[in-house]
């Protein structure tokens, strides 16, 4: 497959639940065994996204002697996120594209009891923007739940690999793909929208569990009935629905033009169909926000208490900011919703009219302090975020490192970042040394938490860019991105980290560099050990007080996939998916070499080809005692 070698890198409803609400549960079979630490049950081990586990035999005092246990190739090349799901002594290991789906019988020396092959149209690689990956599987109500990459939602029978229902959730013939990992929340099963950079109107959509039958859908963009949003959206954040956060400066949306941040005092909050309002005239395509991206791919963690689930949105499309003035709302926003109902609580934009790609899908994750509970997001914009969960009051808002420089500071009470004049892009106008890169401080790689030690633990990229705009016309289907970009890495002369950080606070505990940007998600256990996995193939495990790496194994390709650990046969597994690739790998992995190819990945990511065969193949490696 070239995927035109391809053509991407461009250069070119009711009301509100209650506080103990009325909750289905269809998935009661899913919560069982998320409750039982011998599984990993849910794509981050629970409905908090913590990705924390209490298994503690493996400890600081014996990790030294981790031995790989055994192994099991997927039989597919190209990038593998995600992890598998353990339930029982099932486990259920997932694909790159063709997404194929095995069940492993852990009691039989993983003997595969049953395997399901999809049949999609090779063409659908030709829209994945950023490589073929998919970020795992879902499981509940005794169905295992796969999201194609051609957009088809698949409901297995756990047991022997039967469709049982299937459904369309977007079309590819338009650009639009899945790669998210489905999440099953009670009686639903939510799943997101990629295309952005194909001028897809994305959304989050809810379908029944029991069925495929659709529940609900909210787009990121549009007006307020098609968000789903009601009154008492941002009841106690007002200023998160202003109309106009920054004003011009030098014309705004031209070479010379800036953007400086309105006065809070002088913002109207409260404000109606901005996903419509702040798509500005003249936009490259209609009104914008038909066009408007904002993908949803991440991770969503979800808030028994108050029947919450939570999420990110992506990049406005096109890239070039000066085709499309305004706010660009609801794109590089976190929701707060309604299970339910979808109805959004909160919502509060990141990086309003960005000019950078810093889509905000990253990950929430869910953990208590002091009898309330918060939301932490790592944003690609390179800021870290914590909210009060249940209403958005935004606590924290801080740098996750000092090299980024296209903003000064977040505004507490509007969300709104400080812009930088000496960061603002303009068409035909390359800007350089603008940090982060498009591919942020952190792209999908989710992060960890420890309630033992409260601490965040994240992967990082440490990446710069030259940014330039260009004009892009849209065609339907195909890429739509209007820049082109060059990445290199930061001022610490590496291009990754990995560090621990307060999340009431959001600074920095301590912080370890990578030579590569470490793209692997990361793994909490009640040892205090933190796992994650990189580029260059390492899978580590360090201290999570201090830092100090305790051990580490060399895995047959680089690692973009999520640390796990499960129980079987008494002893404690701990493991991770290999095979290179992603935004940062799919240029490797396709044989691109132009600098800006890949949207700059071939240049940046260059020297993996020292470190790993391409295209990488994808296997899974478990290690135990």
């Amino acid at each position: 497959m070239k995927i035109n070698k391809i053509k991407l890198a461009l250069g070119l409803v009711a009301g509100l639940s209650v506080a103990m609400p009325m909750i289905a549960s269809a998935a009661a079979d899913q919560e069982k065994a998320m409750a039982n630490a011998d599984n990993w049950a849910a794509p981050r081990g629970n409905y908090s996204n913590q990705a924390y586990s209490t298994l503690s035999q493996i400890n600081q005092g014996n990790v030294k002697n981790l031995k790989a246990a055994w192994t099991f190739a997927t039989g597919v090349n190209r990038g593998h996120e995600g992890s598998p799901i353990v339930v029982g002594n099932m486990m259920y290991v997932h694909t790159a594209f063709p997404n194929n789906v095995y069940a492993l019988d852990l009691n039989d020396n993983q003997k595969i009891v049953w395997s399901y092959f999809p049949k999609q149209d090779p063409s659908v690689q030709a829209v994945l923007c950023c490589d073929n990956v998919n970020r795992g599987l879902g499981y509940g109500d005794g169905k295992i739940i796969l999201n194609q990459n051609d957009g088809m939602v698949v409901a297995l029978d756990a047991k022997t690999g039967k469709k049982i229902w299937d459904v369309r959730n977007v079309d590819p013939k338009v650009g639009a793909t899945n790669t998210n990992a489905p999440h099953v929340i009670k009686d639903k099963i939510l799943t997101g929208c990629s295309g952005a950079e194909f001028g897809v109107r994305c959304f989050m959509a809810a379908y029944n569990l029991k069925d495929g039958s659709l529940a609900w859908k909210a787009y990121s963009t549009g007006p307020d009935a098609e968000v789903l949003i009601g009154k008492d959206f941002n009841k106690d954040t007002p200023l998160y629905s202003a109309l106009s956060v920054y004003e011009d400066v030098n014309g705004g949306n031209k070479q010379g033009g800036s953007f400086k941040k309105v006065d809070t005092a002088k913002l109207k909050g409260g404000e109606k169909d901005l996903g419509v309002k702040t798509w500005l005239k003249p936009q490259a395509v209609k009104d914008g926000w038909q066009h408007g991206g904002g993908s949803v791919w991440g991770w969503y963690p979800y808030d028994p208490k108050t029947n919450l689930v939570y999420y990110g949105t992506g990049n406005p499309s096109v890239w070039n900011p000066d085709v499309r003035p305004g706010d660009n709302k609801w794109s590089m926003t976190v929701f707060a919703r309604d299970l339910n109902t979808g109805m959004a609580r909160w919502g509060m934009q990141m990086t309003p009219h960005d000019e950078w790609d810093y889509d905000g899908i990253n990950e929430v994750i869910l953990f208590d302090n002091g009898g309330k509970t918060y939301a932490w997001h790592h944003d690609r914009n390179g800021f870290a975020y914590t909210w009060q969960a249940d209403n958005g009051v935004l606590v924290a808002a801080e740098k996750v490192h000092p090299f980024v420089n296209w903003a000064t500071d977040v505004d507490k009470k509007s969300g709104v970042p400080n812009k930088l004049a000496t960061a603002s892009t303009h068409q035909d106008y390359n800007a350089k040394g603008v940090c982060p890169a498009a591919l942020g401080t952190k792209d999908q790689q989710p992060a960890s938490y420890s309630p033992k030690t409260g601490l965040i633990y994240s992967p990082l990229n440490h990446v710069c860019m030259t940014y330039e705009p260009v004009e892009s016309k849209y065609v339907a289907g195909q890429p739509w991105v209007g820049a082109t970009l060059t990445m290199f890495a930061g001022p610490d002369g590496v291009m990754g980290g990995f560090g621990a950080y307060d999340p009431m606070t959001n600074k920095k505990v301590w912080y370890n560099k990578e030579k590569f940007s470490a793209w692997g998600g990361s793994l909490n256990t009640a040892s205090d050990l933190v796992f994650y996995g990189t580029l260059d193939r390492w899978f580590k495990a360090l201290d999570a007080k201090t830092g100090k790496e305790l051990w580490k194994f060399q895995v047959g390709s680089g690692v973009i996939g999520n640390a796990f650990t499960y129980t079987n046969g008494g002893k404690q597994h701990v493991g991770v998916l290999s095979g290179i690739g992603g935004w940062a790998g799919v240029a490797m992995n396709l044989g691109l070499t132009n600098p800006t190819d890949a949207l700059g990945a071939a240049g940046g990511y260059a020297e993996l080809t020292k470190y790993n065969a391409a295209p990488g193949g994808g296997a899974l490696t478990v290690f135990s005692l």
